[in-house]
């Protein structure tokens, strides 16, 4: 499935320092770039980086001088997403688990796994099946937690948000993953352009590892599974920033946007029973 993606972005330098963005869409084995293009202004040096593990495609850009800086980026990428039959899957033991797994198991900055331990073992620990677990995982997530604009700040955890009971997408992702490792299955945050967001914006959501292959969860359901282009993922909130600014450089405005770049799309969501997980990996 093809998708047209767009992000403009304005900020003002007020000294020389470094910007660093993740908004150009992943290219790898399961993802394509069919067209793209990147516009700064004004013209300065920049460099593609990918990270070790291949699931960040960052541009760097050194700042010479103080200025007004302009980015445009566009691009055509086809999602290449696949459905994974989920029946009958059973929990992986860790000493089976591939090595490039085993850091998704461990707390991290946003995702207090071990704050959570207790909570995840009484309302979820006793499904034989990870699929449904984590399904039943995102069902409580989004009767229990209000989506609420603004209710949140870059320092809230999952902790926070089951204390505060309301959050955004990043929330949403970060208490998915934290539950998901507390019940010792591997979990990672996932970030990209989504069709049919309104408003339109990034969003955020999660991945689990469940019967060898990264399965896609959406706590909001805001969006269709189907309708992600992957930009990032990480251990959390941390690893796929959009933008990390060294210097005094102020962020001004934002424009997202996705939309369908073939002629037909059929949306796609788990339901109830549902044992077909989503893949991007």
């Amino acid at each position: 499935m093809k998708f047209k993606v767009q992000a403009e972005m304005t900020y003002t330098a007020n000294t020389a320092g470094t910007l660093i963005l993740n908004i150009n869409a992943l290219n790898n084995a399961t993802q394509s770039v069919v067209a793209e293009e990147l516009r700064v202004t004004p013209e300065m040096d920049e460099e593609e980086l990918k990270d070790i593990a291949g699931e960040n495609r960052l541009i760097r850009m050194q700042i010479s001088e103080p200025c007004n800086i302009d980015i445009s980026y566009h691009a055509t990428v086809d999602n290449g997403w696949r459905l994974v039959d989920m029946s009958g899957i059973k929990e992986t033991p860790v000493h089976q688990l591939p090595p490039e797994v085993l850091t998704y198991l461990h707390p991290s900055r946003y995702c207090q796994s071990d704050k959570l331990f207790r909570l995840a073992h009484n309302m979820f620990g006793d499904i034989d099946n990870p699929f449904v677990t984590v399904i039943n995982m995102v069902e409580w997530i989004y009767t229990n937690i209000q989506y609420l604009s603004g209710s949140t700040n870059s320092e809230t955890s999952a902790f926070d948000t089951v204390t505060e009971q309301a959050g955004v997408c990043r929330d949403f992702a970060h208490l998915g993953i934290a539950l998901c490792r507390a019940l010792t299955i591997p979990a990672r945050y996932f970030t990209g352009y989504a069709y049919k967001l309104h408003p339109a914006d990034f969003h955020a959501c999660f991945e689990a590892y469940i019967g060898g292959s990264w399965i896609l969860f959406d706590a909001t359901k805001l969006v269709p599974l189907n309708g992600m282009v992957k930009l990032a993922t990480g251990r959390d909130a941390a690893d796929a920033a959009l933008a990390n600014i060294f210097g005094d450089i102020i962020f001004n405005t934002m424009l997202v946007n996705c939309t369908l770049a073939d002629d037909a799309f059929k949306p796609f969501y788990y339901t109830s029973g549902s044992l077909q997980g989503i893949s991007y990996s």
